[in-house]
């Protein structure tokens, strides 16, 4: 009996856009304007970040 497995590197190029983003919420953060503005930075740059390890996970073999 043959199981067909197909590899896939969705998990790393979602993970990669995710790094993106909290590189992005990062740069917000260091370099908002206000306090607010910082503090969504980083919540956003966390958000990103572990929606990055999450899409390692889920695609992952």
């Amino acid at each position: 009996m043959a199981t067909q497995t197909s590899q896939t590197d969705m998990g790393i190029g979602v993970a990669m856009v995710f790094a993106m983003l909290t590189l992005v919420g990062a740069a917000v953060m260091l370099a908002g304007p206000g306090q607010l503005t910082k503090a969504w930075g980083f919540a956003g740059a966390m958000v990103a970040a572990s929606l990055a390890i999450v899409a390692v996970h889920v695609y992952a073999d």
